[in-house]
């Protein structure tokens, strides 16, 4: 289906220019529904994915840090690697909220894409549950993902500057 073939007669064009059946029309909106539907959960998928790496790289330099300050408590090699680790693990933090804020205007865009097809289907399901669970506003029913993820890279934030400064201190 081509751009071209939307702009020049909607429907009809893009089955050949004949008269396009309600069940066509519907088939073509599922499908398109389905595909919309599954890369939201491929999105999904990949904001974990991004979540694991993130948190493997920050506990590994969490690891190090511990190791570095017991190995060579108050000399100064050993602080000046600790000051570069809180810095790395500080930016590597800020880096993480960054990209989990990024996938959350991303899963938005896509539900309210979703929303929109949902119109025209018999039943709009993401629609119904976001209503079901009070559209995130009630905390006793659900509290949004990306909220409760987003907590956790800046107590990493917190850590590192705290170790960072009692190292300058």
């Amino acid at each position: 289906m081509t751009g071209a073939g939307m702009r020049n007669g909607g429907p009809a064009a893009r089955f050949g220019g004949g008269a396009v059946t309600v069940d066509a029309e519907r088939g073509e909106l599922l499908e398109i529904y389905r595909l919309h539907a599954e890369l939201a959960d491929r999105v999904s998928q990949r904001r974990e994915g991004a979540n694991r790496l993130h948190v493997g790289l920050l506990v590994a330099l969490v690891v190090f840090l511990a190791a570095l300050l017991r190995l060579t408590p108050g000399s100064l090699p050993g602080n000046a690697l600790a000051i570069a680790a809180c810095a790395t693990g500080a930016a590597l933090s800020a880096s993480w909220w960054l990209v989990i804020r990024s996938y959350r205007q991303l899963n938005t865009g896509k539900l309210k894409a979703l929303h929109e097809l949902e119109e025209r289907l018999a039943y709009a399901f993401f629609a119904r549950e976001w209503e079901l669970l009070g559209a995130g506003r009630d905390r006793a029913r659900y509290w949004p993902l990306t909220r409760v993820e987003a907590v956790l890279p800046w107590l990493f934030f917190v850590v590192f500057c705290g170790v960072a400064a009692t190292v300058l201190l």
